[in-house]
């Protein structure tokens, strides 16, 4: 694949990285694809393996069939033969009519095992048949049915340490590894890990109206140096946190808050020596339960949620506007997208002026046709901002932009 190909691709599954090994993963499941080989996908926990089955049945001579994503280490030990392979009516207590498993649903598709070394051995014994010949049998059932489904696997544990451990299979574990992809942790991958933070705090600010949060290079340096045991996962946890909890309150003229290594530390967790490069089991009594994380976000945001409410009812009075189709407005590139420059120490706790990243060179036509459409929906909703945002189908906040940069007030 060449490089436009590549990043065509990363933008249909919302892949960020430019890393030579993600960029080999990506290549071989699009190599892969048009064969019928069975792909073990390997790699931590929250490296995203989630995307590399999509890519490889999205561009396979099943991509009109059914796809279906199976977590084999969240069903109970024994319902999994019964969700895999389908049981009989009768066949145990509570299966009150007949069931088609996922084998039997996803024929002719695209069958996504996650965790599958979290998969019983009983049930193990019966994946192989199903690879090795297309057979299965029903729970509760005598009768040998076939079915013709390519199966993608994935696991965060080393399959030859079970199989060496009697947990897994052998000639399954070799069924299954015919192509191996290998997805990188996050920490082998320093140059994407400030790429990943601002994409993940531009979508929480822009989700929530909050302000963006930018790192100076001493905070930048703190966040690429740490090991991320959680990965992905993890890393956008604590950028949402950060945002939340950091960043100031948008205005008309200023977007985003500065901070700097000291404060970025106090999301940080505490490293360990001794611990290993997987997500620990046990919670860590120096840090915030998830729970309690999400807990203090969401009230956070709610509060926030009430308050603008309540300034909109009182800056714009009982109106009551129709409906309409948004009109369609270029906005600009996401800035995360960019290089990112950090700022300077002597920025630190200040609100930034907007207004200094404006591009000096603008199309004058596309200018003039802004000009028009904004002046024309603040004169129907009589200067209305919110009223006029949601006509034009940009949010308040880039009206505001560019209500000051037009000097339209």
């Amino acid at each position: 694949m060449d490089s436009q190909e590549l990043q065509r691709l990363k933008n249909k599954y919302d892949i960020i990285g430019n890393d030579a090994a993600l960029n080999r993963a990506l290549e071989t499941a699009v190599a892969v694809a048009p064969t019928d080989l069975t792909v073990l996908i390997t790699g931590e926990s929250g490296v995203g393996k989630e995307n590399i089955p999509k890519i490889i049945h999205q561009n396979s001579r099943r991509r009109n069939g059914k796809y279906f994503a199976v977590n084999c280490g969240a069903i109970p030990e024994g319902t999994i033969d019964s969700e895999l392979f389908g049981h009989e009516k009768g066949s145990f207590t509570g299966a009150i009519e007949t069931r088609r498993g996922y084998f039997q649903e996803a024929d002719g598709g695209t069958l996504f095992l996650d965790e599958i070394g979290e998969l019983p051995l009983s049930s193990q014994a019966k994946l192989l048949r199903v690879l090795q010949s297309g057979e299965f049998i029903k729970v509760g059932s005598s009768k040998v049915e076939k079915t013709d489904v390519r199966v993608i696997a994935a696991t965060n544990v080393n399959l030859l340490y079970s199989v060496g451990k009697g947990k897994f299979r052998e000639d399954l574990y070799y069924r299954l590894n015919a192509i191996q992809i290998q997805m990188p942790p996050l920490r082998e991958r320093k140059e994407d890990i400030y790429l990943f933070f601002r994409k993940f705090t531009s979508d929480f600010s822009e989700k929530f109206g909050m302000g963006k949060v930018t790192l100076t290079n001493d905070a930048i340096d703190l966040l690429i140096n740490y090991r991320w045991p959680g990965n992905i996962r993890q890393l956008k946890n604590l950028a949402e946190t950060v945002t939340a909890l950091e960043s100031e309150k948008l205005t008309p003229t200023s977007e985003r808050c500065v901070i700097d290594a000291a404060t970025l530390s106090k999301y940080m967790p505490k490293e360990e020596i001794n611990l290993l490069p997987v997500a620990a089991k046990e919670e860590r009594s120096d840090s915030i339960p998830d729970s309690d994380r999400q807990m203090i976000i969401k009230a956070i945001l709610d509060l926030k949620q009430e308050v603008d409410d309540l300034k909109a009812k009182i800056g714009s009075g009982p109106v009551h506007a129709p409906a309409l189709k948004p009109l369609q407005v270029h906005e600009e590139e996401p800035e995360w997208q960019g290089q990112g420059t950090p700022v300077q120490s002597d920025n630190i706790g200040k609100v930034v002026d907007i207004n200094v990243e404006e591009q000096p060179h603008q199309d004058l036509s596309l200018s003039r046709s802004k000009v028009d459409i904004i002046v024309k929906a603040l004169e129907k909703h009589h200067g209305n901002r919110k009223l006029a945002a949601e006509e034009v189908g940009i949010s308040e906040r880039t009206l505001y932009r560019w209500i000051e940069k037009y000097h339209l007030d």
